[in-house]
């Protein structure tokens, strides 16, 4: 290990919460630590994180999660994940549960953790060592087609909105998981969805354009007047998944001063699309490498699905990120560099975007 594992951690994105507020997955508890799952207070301070965007994510009524234990779902099978719509009072109760419990682990974490609604939070938070939190919605479906209940999210929290997950929705339409693909997988954005990329902009709500399809996504940059982000997506060069950029949506990305947050899922980072945990460190970089050299340094970040896939096992857990950034420092990329990645860019983004 070198000196760099000392770098800090702003991640952005996972989906730890969901083992909080989701009973058929199995619950455990974010402030004490654990071998299950990704992220845990404890492990979080070993692994440098010092903040992140915490998702609150809706699954179908009918999803059949598989058990943890079974192994037998790797390759590219996907076809266990439920894709169809929700209804909006499914979404809205579900996620009105989900920001409940947020609050209430806050609460109990004895101010070891808060959370931040603007960039000065994150770092005062830092500053005194606390866990900060950003609430982050993978999905719009709790948010009513006319905006009705947009500022009440707003005033709970919720700083940061995927407009769909990887299926349709009153606002726009989600890509697939089928493998190889093209993330132009339908239509652009609704009269409702341009209504709520307004919206967000005049509030301070980020935009995540992750699980967004190719035509929403060119419907977001002629709209949105503030940086396009992916919270968590990959290279689609590098991996053909249509959950990844194109090149061309990384040069807008960087045109627009946005970021990608690097997916840590290996199905989104290998060649093969292969849910395969047995994948080095080198993939990943791969992908940190290409960002770097096609749009520049300043435009790539770490995004990890922490908690809401599979990730490489070199890696396990959050506190496995030392790793990540030694061999990120071994790809050549400097401490400077590594700084703008870990937190820098992230920080910058959310800066332009949240209102103070």
């Amino acid at each position: 290990m070198t000196d760099f594992v000392s770098i800090p951690v702003f991640d952005g994105h996972n989906d730890s919460l969901l083992m909080t507020y989701t009973p058929e997955l199995p619950q455990r508890s974010l402030l004490v630590r654990s071998d299950a799952g990704h992220i845990d207070l404890p492990r979080a301070e070993s692994g440098g994180m010092f903040g992140g965007l915490f998702a609150i994510s809706v699954a179908h009524p009918d999803q059949q999660f598989p058990d943890p234990e079974d192994t037998g779902k790797t390759d590219e099978d996907t076809s266990w994940i439920l894709v169809d719509p929700v209804s909006p009072n499914h979404a809205k109760a579900v996620t009105d549960r989900g920001i409940r419990e947020f609050k209430s682990i806050i609460a109990a974490s004895g101010g070891r953790m808060a959370m931040a609604t603007t960039v000065e939070e994150i770092l005062d938070a830092r500053e005194r060592g606390v866990l900060s939190a950003v609430l982050h919605f993978e999905g719009a479906e709790a948010i009513d087609e006319n905006l009705d209940n947009l500022n009440d999210y707003y005033r709970q929290g919720l700083r940061s909105v995927g407009l769909v997950w990887s299926r349709e929705n009153v606002f726009g339409h989600g890509v697939t998981f089928g493998f190889p693909g093209s993330p132009d997988t339908g239509p652009g954005l609704t009269d409702a969805g341009r209504r709520l990329v307004r919206q967000c902009n005049q509030l301070g709500i980020m935009l995540d354009l992750a699980h967004l399809n190719e035509k929403g996504f060119w419907d977001v940059e002629r709209i949105s007047s503030a940086p396009l982000v992916a919270t968590h997506s990959c290279v689609h060069v590098l991996c053909p998944s249509p959950r990844n950029l194109t090149d061309k949506q990384l040069d807008a990305i960087a045109a627009s001063n946005g970021v990608v947050g690097i997916n840590f899922c290996v199905a989104f980072l290998r060649e093969d699309g292969k849910n395969n945990t047995d994948t080095p460190l080198e993939t990943m970089v791969a992908h940190f490498r290409y960002i770097a050299d096609r749009i520049g340094v300043a435009h790539v970040a770490f995004g990890s699905d922490f908690d809401g896939a599979s990730i490489p096992k070199v890696i396990g857990d959050v506190a496995g990120m030392p790793k990540l950034i030694d061999a990120l420092q071994s790809d050549g990329f400097s401490r400077a560099d590594l700084e703008k990645i870990a937190w820098g860019n992230w920080m910058r983004v959310l800066g332009q975007t949240l209102k103070s």
